[in-house]
Order: structure tokens, then C-alpha cells, then sequence
């Protein structure tokens, strides 16, 4: 239990050590890359370009030229953005850790399914850049049980750009079949880092049956890149009342295709009284919907 936590805890160091040295500042070269109807990619400068066609010099293929009516995709690319000549292309899931929110906020029109062990089901959408809305349940009714269903909507507030993020949200529900059954949190978050490698602070006040929790939920959560694919996540949740406590530390990873996010890893709860260590495994998929550049 005690390495759990220490590799949380080291990973966020990480990750602020990262932050603190790790930073390329992004220059104005004229890098982009293209994607084809036919599912090809290219990464090369901008030569020249008008209404019908784009050219190209890219490392293996020289100059090449492409028709504009076979492009589907053209973004510009920052040099900080290529590591070990390969792209590390947009973080289509920069959104969330294993389950709790970050500061950022998805852009308008992006979205994406989640699922976590097979029942636990969410999809969110984009309504803004600073403003996403979704929906959830666990379909409990399969098997004659009380189906919970939630909301979860959030404003992302940009304070510093891909510096510092502010996060306010809440996740409400109720539970179908039952009375007096509402449920829910409420949060906010500030979010220190870009994107790809950041660390978040979270403070959030549980309800349930019209009850208030009288102590307040604490996160602490970070992620950093490690591939063109690859993160390291770490979530970790802890509420006290008086000389009680009950918390959960999580650290995996998460593997990002254009197609499918996959989140693995272990969590293990901790509390005044469990006195053995217990690890239990995560895993969850995202499927990015909607805008994905």
C-alpha cells in the first residue's frame, strides 16, 4: 500500500519536474501535417499553396504535392510536438484521468463514450470550448435492480493558456425505481500544466437522500506523456472526518489511438480499517467522438 503511494506520489513529482525544466518553447516554422481521405498521413513543411493543391518537403519523400479535394485533415504542427522525428500528435483524451476531471475542457463538437468495467457507461459533448455536458448510467435493470443515471456538466476556465486551468462541475443523478434516491458531487479544480503533462488539485462536497456531507472530498491527480501513445496517470481520492479516514490511491496508464483511449492500472483503498494491502485492477475504454483536430 505504501509503494502505491509512493509511486503516486513520484509520479507527480514527475510531472512537476517536467513543468518546471521540460518546457519547448514553440516556434512559427511552417511544419503541418495531412491526412488523406485514403488514410495516409504526412509531415512535412509548407512549401506553397493555393485554391487547388498543397506542397509539401517532407524527410523521405522530397516534395510532394497534394490535391486539396483529397484532404481531410490539415493542421499546423509545432516543433515541440516532434520528438525523435515522430509526432506526438493532440491528446484526444486531456479532458480526465482514470475517472475525475482535470481543468481542461473539451472543444466544441469533440466528445467520447466511456466505459469502465462493462458497466459503468458516460458520454460526454463539447457545447463550447469551456462548457461540456454529459450522461450516464450503470443499466442495472438487466438484472431487475434500480438503475442509477447521472449528469455531469462542466465549465473549463482558462486562466494562464496551456499553463493553468480552473474547473467547476458537479455530477447528478438519481436512481431510477427508488424515491428520495438523488445523488451527486459538486467540485472544483485547478489544474497546473499543459494538456499532456499536468497536475490537479480537486475539492468536491458529496450529497445523497438530501444529505450534505459535512467533509469535503480531496483529489490529487497528475499525468504525463511518455510516448506518441503513451501516459502515466495517477488518481488519488481522501476524505477524513475527525480521527477517520478513507482514501484511494490509483496509478496505471493509458494508451491513445486515433480510434480508442485504454486506461489500466491498479487502485487500492486505504483506511483506518484495513490493515492488509489490496490491489485491485482498472481498466476502462474512450472513444473519442465528434471533432477529433
Amino acid at each position: 500500500m505504501k509503494n502505491l503511494l509512493r509511486l503516486s506520489l513520484l509520479l507527480i513529482i514527475c510531472v512537476l519536474a517536467n513543468l518546471a525544466f521540460g518546457q519547448i518553447q514553440p516556434d512559427s516554422s511552417k511544419i503541418v501535417r495531412i491526412e488523406t481521405l485514403d488514410g495516409n498521413d504526412y509531415l512535412g513543411i509548407l512549401v506553397a499553396e493555393d485554391s487547388l493543391k498543397i506542397e509539401i518537403e517532407t524527410t523521405i519523400l522530397g516534395k510532394i504535392v497534394i490535391p486539396r479535394t483529397s484532404i481531410k485533415v490539415m493542421a499546423r504542427v509545432q516543433t515541440s510536438d516532434i520528438k525523435g522525428g515522430q509526432l506526438w500528435g493532440e491528446n484526444t483524451q486531456a479532458t480526465r484521468y482514470f475517472w475525475s476531471p482535470n481543468g481542461y475542457g473539451l472543444k466544441k463538437g469533440e466528445g467520447y463514450y466511456q466505459n469502465i468495467y462493462v458497466f459503468w457507461n458516460q458520454a460526454s459533448v463539447g457545447v463550447t470550448d469551456n462548457f461540456s455536458i454529459g450522461a450516464g448510467t450503470i443499466p442495472l435493470f438487466l438484472f431487475g435492480l434500480s438503475t442509477p443515471v447521472w449528469f455531469v456538466p462542466k465549465f473549463s476556465i482558462p486562466v494562464v493558456k496551456d499553463k493553468f486551468n480552473l474547473g467547476i462541475g458537479a455530477l447528478t443523478g438519481v436512481v431510477l425505481g427508488e424515491t428520495n434516491a438523488g445523488f451527486g458531487l459538486v467540485y472544483g479544480l485547478g489544474t497546473v500544466g499543459n494538456r499532456n503533462n499536468n497536475v490537479t488539485l480537486g475539492l468536491g462536497y458529496g450529497y445523497a437522500a438530501g444529505q450534505w456531507a459535512s467533509t469535503p472530498v480531496i483529489t490529487l491527480s497528475g499525468m504525463v506523456r511518455v510516448g506518441p501513445k503513451g501516459y502515466l496517470l495517477t488518481e488519488n481520492f481522501y476524505i477524513g472526518v475527525g480521527d477517520e479516514y478513507v482514501a484511494i490511491v490509483m496509478l496505471g496508464g493509458r494508451t491513445v489511438t486515433k480510434k480508442v483511449g485504454i486506461d489500466y492500472g491498479l487502485f487500492s483503498p486505504m483506511s483506518n480499517n484495513i490493515e492488509k494491502f489490496r490491489a485491485y485492477p482498472w481498466l476502462g475504454i474512450t472513444i473519442p467522438m465528434g471533432k477529433k483536430y
